[in-house]
């Protein structure tokens, strides 16, 4: 089977699993890392992934992918929370974390800069705003390669440094 079909077949099969452990499937992916095939999913909700979460979903979809058998391959199978620093991928990603703190790998710099690190402060159709100080930048999502949420630690800033 074709890596996009595992995908969305996967996809298919996890999405009522999810719903019924009730989490949110925030992506699937079939890769190959070294030797091995995983396959991934990565599931959130609003107070966070609990070890039991993760468990519930393998052990159910594991159960229908034993039944389906949609992959000829030997892998391994991971559900995991996105953790703190996740890659912002979907519209819901982005429209979901407004106000949080983001840094963003731009493929050609910007003003000098190919990294944007501020608050995201608004999301429509593609375009992405974030406040950097007191500038506001304005980023179509086909100039990032890749953005993600920035975890604030107590004791350092926002910056990173003490």
């Amino acid at each position: 089977m074709k890596k996009r079909r595992v995908v969305d077949v996967v996809r298919d099969l996890a999405e009522p699993i999810c719903a019924q452990a009730e989490v949110e499937l925030i992506d699937v992916e079939f890769v190959k890392e070294g030797p091995f095939r995983y396959l991934r999913l990565t599931i959130d909700k609003e107070e966070g992934v609990s070890l039991d979460d993760c468990s519930e979903v393998s052990r159910a979809l594991n159960s229908k992918l034993d039944k389906v058998d949609p992959i000829e391959e030997q892998y391994f199978l991971e559900v995991t929370s996105p953790g703190v620093e996740r890659e912002l991928k979907r519209p819901e990603d982005f429209e979901r974390n407004i106000g949080k703190l983001v840094q963003a790998k731009l493929y050609t710099p910007l003003d000098g800069l190919k990294l944007i690190k501020g608050t995201l402060k608004s999301y429509s159709d593609g375009l992405l705003t974030i406040e950097m100080g007191a500038r506001l930048v304005e980023l179509s999502k086909e100039k990032i390669s890749s953005i993600r949420l920035v975890g604030k630690f107590d004791g350092l800033d926002e910056i990173g440094g003490e």
